[in-house]
């Protein structure tokens, strides 16, 4: 039951008072506008964009997300060390819904209805829960985050799958084992029965 970091993550929301084709502003969000007093679901991923996270890991949380609110969880985040524009982008890429109204979630409006794209710029609340690597000769990566997902309730880690158990630098191999969709939906239904 560790507390996860207050961070601060610089995101942009729609704003209809700045003119012209992009609408947005910045607005700072911090790690407990999004999980105090809430049980929250993150699943991080290394990069937008990249294969694996397109291909499955993001699409299987926003298909699993109906099902993984109806077993005791308020939201679903997907971080990545990627700035707001990219986060964006890959999402509206990736055919997630647009929020364009709603400011029941603090990212919206200009986020996305299911799953929220949480974007850890400066790799700040990545470093403070101790999944930061680096994949320099590997795939030319900077520093970004370890594959993994995490139970956040009311800012403490009720439960963490981390690929392959530990953070790997400068890994070969990307581990997708554990942090998917289906191992997140059994756990979470394992809690519920036990209630």
């Amino acid at each position: 039951g560790d507390t996860v970091p207050d961070v601060v993550f610089k995101c942009r929301v729609r704003d209809e008072s700045v003119p012209g084709p992009n609408p947005f502003s910045w607005k700072d969000v911090k790690s407990s506008d999004l999980f105090k007093g809430k049980r929250a679901v993150v699943f991080a991923l290394p990069g937008a964009f990249t294969p694996t996270c397109s291909s499955t890991h993001l699409p299987g949380y926003e298909k699993a997300y109906e099902e993984i609110k109806g077993l005791g969880v308020d939201d679903i985040y997907c971080l990545s060390v990627n700035d707001a524009f990219v986060m964006r982008q890959w999402g509206l890429h990736q055919g997630l819904a647009e929020e364009k109204s709603s400011k029941a979630n603090p990212l919206n409006p200009g986020n996305f209805q299911k799953v929220k794209l949480l974007p850890d710029g400066a790799c700040l609340f990545t470093r403070g829960m101790g999944m930061s690597c680096t994949w320099d000769s590997e795939r030319g990566f900077g520093e970004r985050s370890w594959r993994y997902s995490v139970v956040i309730n009311d800012m403490k880690i009720e439960k963490l799958f981390v690929e392959a158990g530990k953070v790997i630098q400068n890994s070969g191999p990307d581990p997708f084992e554990v942090s998917d969709a289906t191992t997140m939906v059994k756990y979470l239904q394992e809690a519920h029965s036990k209630k």
